[in-house]
């Protein structure tokens, strides 16, 4: 047989490999961010109510990984609660009270007392600027929105990994002003709904990873959930 002949064949063939192997034709396929956005979006107007085992990471002054995790309760329009699981278990918040507050009810025998705290609260508010009545899966898409429009500060990738699809841009900080991000946001194919985001530096140093686990849809969430705070929650200003 001819070498070149031999030797282009074999190109050709590492070639095919490369595209319809594990990964390759995927890779090559990958929705663009318009598409996306349009997925999440019609995703979020057919969801009513959800609940996620949510597990925040956040990278202490120190250096050291702080992690939270909780169970998050939301029923539109804007209800939200978590049980904490750690730290402080048993420990319950509710967004919004009877005066759109933040009800708290901390565990152990301290959950004799109710606390009623404003949103902005620095009790409740930490490193990220994130408030409580800024966590829910709506407001998330429409920032990854804005992360990929008017807020980009970078070029934009995209890639699937696995059953994931990873969106990778720098862009102004969702919460806290004058601040550039590094976002990595990972959606569930099936889904069509963000399932994971990384926080990083300009210089890829990660500060916060928030994942959405066991992520459970249109569940019939009752509104009594919410009512240890006093009465119905009447929620807050929700955006399909």
């Amino acid at each position: 047989m001819d070498r070149p002949f031999f030797v282009n064949a074999l190109l050709g063939l590492w070639m095919l490999l490369l595209l319809t192997g594990p990964g390759g034709a995927r890779a090559a396929t990958a929705p663009d961010a318009e598409t996306l956005l349009a997925q999440m979006k019609e995703a979020w107007s057919q969801i009513k109510d959800y609940r996620a085992t949510v597990e925040v990471t956040t990278r202490k002054a120190d250096g050291a990984f702080e992690v939270r995790k909780f169970l998050y309760t939301y029923k539109k329009p804007g209800c939200i609660r978590l049980d904490l699981e750690s730290p402080h278990r048993g420990m319950i918040v509710i967004f919004p009270d009877e005066e759109g507050k933040v009800f708290v009810r901390p565990s152990g025998i301290a959950r004799l007392f109710r606390f009623h705290l404003a949103p902005d609260s620095p009790r409740l508010v930490g490193a990220s600027g994130q408030r409580i009545d800024q966590t829910d899966l709506g407001l998330l898409i429409r920032n990854i929105g804005h992360s990929l429009t008017d807020g980009r500060l970078g070029p934009v990738a995209i890639a699937r990994e696995g059953k994931r699809v990873l969106i990778r841009v720098l862009a102004a900080d969702h919460f806290r002003p004058f601040k550039a991000t590094l976002y990595r946001f990972f959606l569930d194919e099936d889904l069509h709904l963000p399932v994971e985001v990384e926080e990083s530096t300009t210089e890829d140093q990660l500060e916060r990873r928030i994942t959405f686990g066991d992520l459970r849809l249109n569940a019939g969430v009752p509104e009594s959930l919410f009512r240890p705070a006093g009465g119905p929650c009447a929620g807050g200003a929700d955006e399909n």
